[in-house]
């Protein structure tokens, strides 16, 4: 293998895809800002650095999967960033699900240093990644996306060019707008018709076949009847998408009224308890509030 990897960020998507380029040989490096998470991803025998610098020593590609526009900017900018310590010639490929001009800004400050950029935020959960299952919306020049190529083969089912640096966190953006709407929607609709009297492995049963079904119901509400709300994708990343995604619609001057409320709505689930737990728990806070009626 040519390249050799450094991610950085090894949360819950940063490590499904670090393992998944380890299983195909790639030599694969991770690095976390916490300490906690270094030495259990160690004690699982994760290849893990002690610091950016050590990471990034000797490799030729970089993943970043961070949480937040902040966090991205302080990892790739300043005098102890990616930016400034990369090898030369390296190859940054920014995973992170956050707004355009952040992407834009940290894709050309590494352009400026002579880096290739790739902007690719990811669809799918961790387990996904885990199995190469991943959709990726990749953004920048030819020439690094044949260079990515084999990477992406590995880490997606399935990856879309959308252009230039900065859209493909446009495209996510858009993607996770929708898909925050539909399991709120479907959660409200849902406990509503268990609340009326119908079985709810009935009820899932004919909507999963019915004009209201949809991939996210599909696949997240069997386990929601199971009342398992493991994370696949946190409460509050969906109310962060959410929030970047109406931010977006201010810098457009674009009224965004249903993301709005969708986003007052998350953030609703998070002051109820449901922090840390997957999007589809928005049933049983709908469901608690059914039975707070009776």
């Amino acid at each position: 293998m040519t390249e050799r990897i450094a991610v950085i960020g090894m949360g819950q998507m940063g490590s499904a895809m670090a393992g998944r380029l380890s299983q195909a040989q790639y030599d694969v490096m991770g690095y976390d800002i916490n300490e906690a998470t270094r030495q259990a991803l160690e004690a699982q025998g994760v290849n893990m650095a002690d610091s950016l610098a050590a990471a990034l020593a000797d490799r030729t590609t970089v993943l970043t999967s961070l949480p937040d526009p902040n966090t991205v900017k302080g990892a790739w900018l300043g005098d102890g960033g990616i930016i400034a310590l990369a090898e030369p010639g390296s190859m940054l490929i920014e995973l992170s699900t956050i707004d355009p001009d952040c992407m834009k800004e940290v894709g050309a400050a590494a352009t400026a240093k002579g880096l290739a950029v790739l902007d690719c935020p990811v669809s799918g959960s961790p387990n996904e990644a885990n199995t190469g299952k991943l959709v990726l919306l990749v953004g920048g020049e030819a020439p690094t996306l044949e260079r990515a190529e084999p990477l992406f083969n590995l880490l997606g089912q399935t990856w879309q060019h959308t252009g230039g640096v900065g859209t493909a966190k446009v495209v996510k953006l858009v993607n996770n707008m929708m898909s925050m709407g539909n399991v709120l929607v479907a959660s409200e609709a849902f406990a509503l018709g268990v609340a009326a009297g119908v079985e709810p492995q009935k009820l899932f049963d004919v909507i999963s076949v019915s004009g209201g079904r949809s991939h996210h119901f599909t696949k997240r509400f069997p386990n929601a009847l199971a009342e398992d709300f493991a994370p696949g994708f946190k409460m509050e990343l969906g109310e962060k998408d959410l929030s970047l995604g109406v931010d977006l619609g201010r810098a457009m001057k674009m009224p965004t009224p249903a993301a709005s409320l969708a986003r007052e709505m998350y953030a609703l689930a998070v002051a109820e308890g449901y922090k840390g737990q997957d999007i589809v728990a928005l049933m049983d806070m709908y469901r608690q509030w059914a039975k707070g009626r009776e």
